[in-house]
């Protein structure tokens, strides 16, 4: 996808082979074009971090938030956003971290710093686990938070370098990304390190994900290391985005997961001043960058909406990729239905005279949490028991797979 001419334009919008790159800057109302970290949350609002304070986009104005006007922000400088599952947004900076809430008197921030029991304020990352845990990643270790309390994990059981990411495997393990020290797999008791010496590409972690097979994505300096369900094998990944000769490190910034599997990352080179994101289709890596329409090389991360929409930070500018292709078929099926929506009780699905073959639910965190195969033309869901939130659900018909986007309340 490189190799075409580079137009330039506040918001644009280019069609290149089936999607669409829409770009926006400070004309649009960033309060930055330096855009450090985003998130989306369950309504798919966009979520910019910046060195100015935080925006909410709604995809028609933008809300700002700092500490002129929101004194308990502990930094305009936000160096990672996370949105939670439960709707909360949490932001870190070199001086703690912060949680939104909604009080009588409107929006507040608020504060956690070490006084609060974080192990650092200088805060490298924010993740959810399964149960809706927060665990903050700093540069003295992990700190993690149920709601209530926090407990630390520090140096000798993680590298001393600290933590900038934390993912968590179908068992609840938990994975942790050093900056210098490779990743550390904690199963509640042990601490096991995997490095260079295990066959991980390089020391130097930038993002860690686990993908819906156990598979654990881990982002290095020089490519794209993924370790098997077992954590026996590491395959490699070095050319992701193309370089020109002799060129072909590919240092990873971020790791996301689209709604049909699809690996994404974005990556720059700092020493070139080039990057770009690409995504990997299972067979091979299709890459974007500035001419094929983002708003500029240095690329800071990634998020996707319920969409499918990808989202780009940069140091110029926020990129949205749109109708990105898929060997998946995608349809809508006039016949089916799928109600109620919002549901508490029992969700029913019905394709009028065709049978559904599959069924596979997953939560907001992309984990599934129910699939069923009976050929049948109509299922009859409780999902009484689930937590309340945003869910997908994947419905495998004989031709098509519909997806649709269901609220648990």
């Amino acid at each position: 996808m490189k190799h075409r001419l580079i137009l330039i334009m506040s918001v644009v919008a280019l069609q290149l082979n089936a999607q669409t790159i829409t770009n926006y800057t400070t004309a649009d109302g960033l309060v930055s074009d330096f855009v450090e970290c985003l998130d989306v949350d369950v309504d798919d609002n966009v979520w910019f971090g910046t060195s100015v304070g935080v925006q909410m986009y709604d995809g028609s104005s933008l809300a700002v938030f700092d500490v002129a006007s929101y004194p308990g922000m502990l930094s305009d400088n936000i160096k990672c956003i996370k949105v939670a599952s439960s709707g909360e947004i949490w932001i870190g900076t070199d001086f703690g971290a912060n949680k939104l809430i909604s009080g009588v008197a409107g929006f507040m921030w608020l504060p956690y710093t070490t006084s609060n029991g974080l192990n650092s304020n200088q805060i490298k990352s924010i993740d959810e686990d399964t149960n809706g845990d927060v665990w903050v990643g700093t540069n003295q270790g992990v700190s993690h938070f149920d709601g209530t309390a926090w407990v630390s994990y520090s140096s000798p059981d993680l590298h001393w370098s600290g933590v900038n990411a934390t993912s968590f495997d179908s068992n609840g393990d938990k994975w942790f990304a050093s900056p210098l020290g490779g990743t550390t797999h904690f199963d509640g008791t042990t601490f096991t390190p995997y490095d260079t010496s295990n066959g991980l590409l390089s020391q130097f972690v930038t993002d860690l994900f686990i993908d819906n097979q156990d598979n654990k994505w881990v982002g290095t300096s020089g490519g794209m290391s993924v370790l098997d369900a077992s954590n026996t094998t590491f395959t490699h990944h070095t050319k992701m985005y193309l370089l020109p000769p002799p060129d072909t490190l590919n240092p990873v910034v971020n790791i996301a997961m689209d709604f049909y599997g699809r690996i994404w990352t974005s990556i720059y080179v700092g020493y070139l001043a080039e990057g770009g994101v690409a995504f990997w289709n299972g067979n091979l890596w299709e890459d974007y960058d500035v001419t094929d329409g983002l708003a500029g090389p240095n690329v800071k991360g990634l998020t996707i909406d319920s969409q499918d929409n990808v989202w780009v930070a940069t140091s110029t500018g926020v990129s949205k990729i749109s109708a990105i292709p898929s060997a998946v078929i995608t349809a809508e099926i006039s016949a089916f239905n799928i109600f109620p929506n919002p549901s508490n009780d029992v969700l029913y699905l019905n394709n009028g005279t065709q049978d559904i073959q599959q069924v596979k639910m997953y939560n907001n965190l992309g984990v599934l949490v129910y699939s069923i195969d009976n050929r049948q033309q109509q299922y009859n869901i409780d999902v009484s028991s689930f937590s309340q939130g945003l869910y997908y659900v994947n419905i495998h018909c004989i031709d098509a797979i519909i997806r649709k986007k269901i609220i648990i309340n």
